[in-house]
């Protein structure tokens, strides 16, 4: 198996998918973002100063989705259909949990960009809670399904 994005030179470049088939395309990224319990009691209670971590950081996972062509060299601008960032509480880390799910119909797939939107959420959570907890740890960004193309169904172990 070689790497797509590097010609017989080793150079680095954009894979041609203009003879690849339109086809609709999935992916689902997950990861999290572990914290202090004070920093998690903040954040679920709603009392952090800059606002709506929750809603902020979903948002922010929307937008960095959509603008993962401008971020990631060789990555192809796709018609994105739908983005879904889910944060799910979790008292266990402490933190939260984040789901990024992507589709397409197009030529490439959409890995990427549920990457970038679970990537961009934490971050986001990062920024709005850094000057409580410097501390807080992002973690576990993985692709967990994968749907669509030449390459077929992709699903990680739990």
């Amino acid at each position: 198996m070689s790497l797509t994005h590097f010609d017989q030179k080793g150079d680095a470049h954009m894979v041609d998918v203009s003879d690849k088939p339109v086809t609709s395309r999935i992916a689902v990224a997950e990861g999290h973002i572990t914290m202090a319990q004070a920093t998690f009691a903040t954040i679920s209670e709603g009392r952090a100063k800059k606002g709506d971590v929750l809603s902020v950081a979903r948002l922010a996972g929307i937008m960095g989705a959509k603008k993962t062509a401008e971020l990631i060299p060789l990555c192809h601008p796709l018609p994105i259909t739908k983005v879904a960032v889910e944060l799910t509480l979790d008292p266990d880390l402490p933190g939260i949990r984040v789901a990024g799910t992507v589709k397409t119909t197009g030529q490439t797939g959409v890995e990427m960009e549920a990457l970038t939107a679970v990537a961009t959420a934490c971050l986001t959570v990062y920024d709005m809670a850094k000057a409580v907890d410097k501390a807080m740890e992002i973690g576990g960004i993985r692709v967990v399904l994968k749907d669509g193309g030449k390459s077929g169904r992709y699903e990680a172990a739990p």
